[in-house]
């Protein structure tokens, strides 16, 4: 997230990290002071905008000594490396560990840069997602088998101390130092109310990760959920589709129509053809002529193609598009839209997913839109909702900033009967592992347009994609990403210009 000469917290980065559930990523890779000043000073400001300030110093604490465990964990490579010694090797452990302290608190200095040289790094990432807060600490070093046992026997022992005068008094392994930090660590965790299953360390075939998950207040969820809903049940300015679009919506989803009767039914409704058949003639479909009737539009784009196409058209009417504020949403809803098809089209070549990718694209911010939307008599009926119900001024202004706008989308379209796949990418598409898994592949292409849009305009940076998803879309570099981007960007500036 910043350099060690630009160390100056960028507080709007981060409240749109925690609005949207993107994480927060902060590498180092020798961890000095003045790096572990802005962690803290990074910390300060998450917490604050996710209302738990009173938790800064137990995770302070935490961060800071599970940094400094990973960046001991990427010394004792370098060191075990330029001895010659086989970390995996019992001899070569016990003989390297028995030497390793004092050799490199005598040069440490040699041995942080030998770690700088070979890329290894400390990592720690942030993210609010799903009402938790997620915290890792990572490091690109496999753990050997012998260190995780030695790390979950002192897990283990530290459990069952409640103070630290009780640690103190014990005689704890000094093989590789007291263990007195991760006591101290589990300590913590117990003070801000977690239990053990709330921490754990585990090794992937490429990092060490110590992560701490920490759910929010219970009554925030809860009140973030219930003002959503009343959001919902309140914008009766939207109570469902336009009817000349429900009406076609029940021709498609008749099993006795066929596509010359919905084609006429269309046809009916001037304004609707000549908007359906623009659209049709957009670089989206990338059709060899041009169609000028609505037959040949839904012969060329199939049933499904126009249901999709519906579902954005009748939105897009509905919320209107007469604000600057609702102007810049739409634009930023057809880019993700441009980019998602383009995702599916280059890497996974499925028909069904690409009306189904660019539809998810336009749709996936319906939720700020329609916040955007709301009357102000309605803004005063929500405050007074606010106050006879207890709730926090602070709740109100989390929705009003986009948290929940998610959540918010997906309410609103299942009220209209949007099919589930479609309710699902607008839900998740800042989570798309909490998508079920038979529309995870939609959710995973809305998320990774709107990452590219994002990226695109500054807002995040590359080490915040999510790398699962990447990986799915065989994308495995920063240079891929500016490639792709930069095609798309060519693609969607020529769309503008028909």
């Amino acid at each position: 997230m910043a350099a060690v000469q630009d160390l100056v917290v960028d507080e709007s980065k981060v409240k749109r990290a925690v609005q949207s559930g993107i994480p927060l990523t902060i590498t180092t890779f020798t961890l000095p002071h003045e790096i572990e000043v802005y962690i803290e000073q990074v910390l300060e400001v998450f917490l604050r905008l996710v209302h738990q300030e009173k938790l800064k110093d137990y995770i302070v604490y935490c961060v800071q000594e599970l940094a400094v465990n990973a960046k001991k964990a990427n010394t004792k490579r370098v060191y075990f490396g330029e001895q010659g010694l086989d970390l995996t090797n019992p001899a070569d452990y016990k003989q390297g560990m028995a030497s390793f302290k004092a050799d490199t608190l005598g040069n440490i200095g040699h041995y942080l840069q030998l770690q700088k040289e070979q890329g290894l790094y400390i990592k720690l990432i942030l993210q609010n997602k799903r009402n938790i807060i997620f915290i890792e600490v990572r490091n690109n070093v496999v753990v050997t088998k012998t260190e995780l046992i030695r790390i979950h026997d002192k897990l283990a022992r530290s459990r069952q101390y409640n103070n630290l005068e009780d640690a103190l008094s014990q005689v704890l392994d000094d093989s590789e130092g007291a263990g007195l930090g991760l006591v101290i660590l589990v300590l913590m965790l117990k003070k801000m109310g977690l239990d053990e299953d709330c921490f754990d360390i585990l090794g992937t075939n490429k990092e060490t990760i110590a992560r701490i998950i920490i759910p929010l207040e219970k009554t925030r969820v809860e009140n973030l959920s219930i003002l959503a809903e009343t959001i919902v049940n309140n914008v009766n300015s939207l109570p469902q589709f336009p009817e000349n679009i429900l009406l076609v919506q029940n021709l498609i989803g008749d099993p006795r129509s066929d596509m010359s009767g919905i084609a006429r039914q269309i046809s009916m409704d001037p304004a609707l053809t000549a908007d359906l058949l623009k659209i049709v003639n957009s670089a989206q479909y990338m059709l060899a002529k041009k169609v000028d009737s609505i037959f040949e539009a839904v012969k060329m784009v199939g049933i499904r193609g126009i249901k999709n196409l519906l579902y954005s058209y009748g939105t897009q009417k509905l919320l209107g598009d007469d604000t600057l504020d609702k102007k810049v949403l739409w634009e930023h809803s057809y880019k993700t839209a441009f980019y998602a098809y383009n995702l599916i089209k280059n890497f996974k070549r499925d028909n069904v997913l690409l009306d189904d990718a660019y539809v998810g694209g336009i749709l996936h911010d319906m939720g700020k839109i329609i916040f955007s939307n709301i009357h102000p008599d309605l803004l005063v009926k929500i405050r007074e909702f606010c106050t006879e119900k207890n709730l926090p001024a602070s709740t109100f202004e989390d929705l009003a900033a986009g948290m929940n706008h998610a959540e918010i989308g997906a309410l609103i379209a299942e009220r209209w009967n949007f099919p589930e796949a479609l309710v699902c990418a607008i839900r998740f598409h800042h989570d798309p592992q909490g998508a079920l898994p038979k529309h995870r592949n939609l959710t995973e292409t809305v998320y990774l347009a709107n990452m590219f849009c994002e990226y695109e305009n500054g807002n995040v940076s590359w080490d915040q994609f999510d790398s699962m998803v990447l990986e799915g879309f065989g994308i495995a570099s920063k240079k891929h990403v500016d490639t792709l981007l930069e095609q798309f960007a060519v693609g969607f500036r020529r769309e503008n210009q028909r």
